[in-house]
């Protein structure tokens, strides 16, 4: 089983079937083969906007996702430090290090993102990192 760590961009896209990585994106959360690892950081991006909307749906599908992720990465102290020298060598927006960080600490072997290729976070090599756009 490979444990892959997935981005808000990636839930949104499957949620709201926005345009073709809504397909790409539910193929991924389907995979069998896949475990999956998320955060709070990750939690905090999608799940209260959905609520204040009022798209209970959306919000339905983010806490089913949530309940079948296997690896929760948890010490989020020791996450913001790790940030810090991989936004640093890398280039990267502060929740994508925190991603990058979060990721790292459960183990993870992939994070799959929306972020394009030509993004800083794909410039990261501790970890593989797969675009729905690739």
């Amino acid at each position: 089983m490979k444990i892959s760590f997935i981005d808000s961009g990636v839930l949104i896209a499957a949620a709201r079937s926005v345009e073709d990585s809504s397909e790409k994106a539910l193929s991924i959360l389907e995979d069998s083969e896949r475990q999956f690892a998320s955060s709070d950081f990750v939690k905090l991006e999608v799940i209260p906007k959905a609520i204040y909307n009022r798209k209970t749906k959306e919000t339905e599908f983010y806490e089913t996702f949530f309940s079948s992720v296997a690896y929760w990465a948890a010490d989020l102290n020791k996450i913001i430090q790790d940030a810090y020298p991989i936004a640093s060598q890398y280039g990267l927006a502060a929740m994508d290090a925190l991603h990058i960080a979060a990721a790292l600490s459960v183990g993870a072997e992939e994070l799959i993102t929306t972020e394009k290729s030509t993004k800083p976070m794909h410039r990261v090599t501790t970890i593989s990192v797969v675009s729905l756009f690739d």
